[in-house]
């Protein structure tokens, strides 16, 4: 059986690139305090906008769907999920506020995770939410020509409650120890998890509902603020590339967790920017809506969107984003490139 103590592997993973990842988080951790502390009514815009992005974006990744009109609604609770997709996303929705209003009382146990995955399906009509898979199970994947082939053989379903039980116990020695970073531990659990595959559907979900579990219960709460799982979404290639090489090997003890470390040390990072990004536009200018356009596309290094204006500034309307974009284009302020749906901007330096 798999050996999860991980007092025994984390030492590898201290390789100079991810020393550095760690110290940049660290310092970012603090400076975002001091934003949360002294100015949290400004930064509920970002709690909810990221609560719509990551309620869609990890659904999405694992190809469940629905409108924008209808994710909203959904993620405000103010309509039904109407189909099997919608059940799913709401389920995701109600996990999530759970994760995010009572994370410190949230303990990593089986009948936890077991629980949270109950919540997960609580919409649907078919019984396997809160249950261990019960047959075994394989990670598939299909190549450009449709043929499907096995990429990995996770735990039989026997020895699954097992696992899940010595890999939470593991993980909480690790942390009660106080000896390994929390940075380091949470990407190495998830990747066990993820090989031990404990349901019959939804691992990829739970994962990423973890991952943020575990990091708000370590201090770094970005992803209250900033969707990991857009993140993730985003560069969902490299995702999968770093899960497969850090699952290899992984029956025999002999994975290398660094790939995926790195991958998720990454986004944390990306994440932490992005806040300070959209957080400085929150809370420090006393510009108007479009003075705030203004600056944040002449303080981007490089082309930005449409869309990406509105998600850094959710409580700006769609139609004065375009009339201030409008105005910088006619003041040639900004360049536009492209069009159509694939318009961008950059600022005319």
């Amino acid at each position: 059986m798999r050996d999860y103590a991980f007092e025994k592997k984390w030492k590898k993973l201290l390789t100079p690139e991810i020393i550095a990842l760690l110290t940049k988080i660290h310092e970012y951790r603090g400076s975002q305090n001091l934003y949360v502390e002294s100015k949290p009514v400004a930064l509920t815009r970002l709690v909810e906008t990221a609560k719509v992005q990551s309620t869609e974006a990890s659904n999405r990744i694992e190809g469940i769907y629905t409108s924008a009109a209808r994710l909203k609604q959904l993620v405000k609770e103010k309509t039904t999920p109407k189909n099997r997709d919608e059940s799913e996303i709401a389920g995701y929705r109600d996990v999530l506020n759970s994760i995010h209003e009572n994370h410190d009382h949230i303990p990593l146990k089986p009948n936890i995770i077991l629980q949270l995955h109950r919540d997960l399906y609580k919409f649907e009509g078919y019984d396997i939410g809160g249950k261990y898979k019960c047959t075994d199970n394989a990670i598939e994947e299909e190549d450009s020509e449709g043929n499907k082939f096995v990429r990995f053989k996770p735990v039989p379903a026997w020895e699954t409650p097992e696992s899940i039980q010595n890999l939470c116990e593991a993980f909480e020695k690790s942390v009660g120890e106080g000896v390994i970073n929390p940075l380091l531990l949470i990407p190495m659990f998830i990747i066990d998890f993820l090989c031990i595959h404990p349901f019959t559907d939804g691992n990829g979900r739970m994962s990423r509902l973890l991952t943020l579990l575990l990091l708000y219960k370590s201090g770094y709460v970005v992803g209250k603020y900033i969707s990991i799982e857009k993140m993730i979404e985003k560069t969902k290639e490299s995702y999968y590339e770093c899960l497969l090489a850090s699952s290899q090997k992984w029956k025999e003890n002999e994975n290398d967790y660094i790939p995926f470390v790195k991958y998720m040390l990454g986004i944390i990072v990306a994440s932490y920017r992005d806040f300070f990004s959209r957080a400085d536009i929150l809370v420090n200018s006393g510009l108007s809506k479009p003075g705030r356009i203004r600056e944040l596309i002449k303080g981007t290094y490089g082309e930005i969107t449409k869309s990406e204006i509105m998600e850094k500034c959710p409580d700006i309307s769609h139609i004065t984003v375009q009339r201030a974009l409008t105005d910088m284009l006619e003041k040639k302020e900004i360049i536009k490139l492209g069009g159509g749906r694939y318009t961008k901007y950059v600022w005319n330096r």
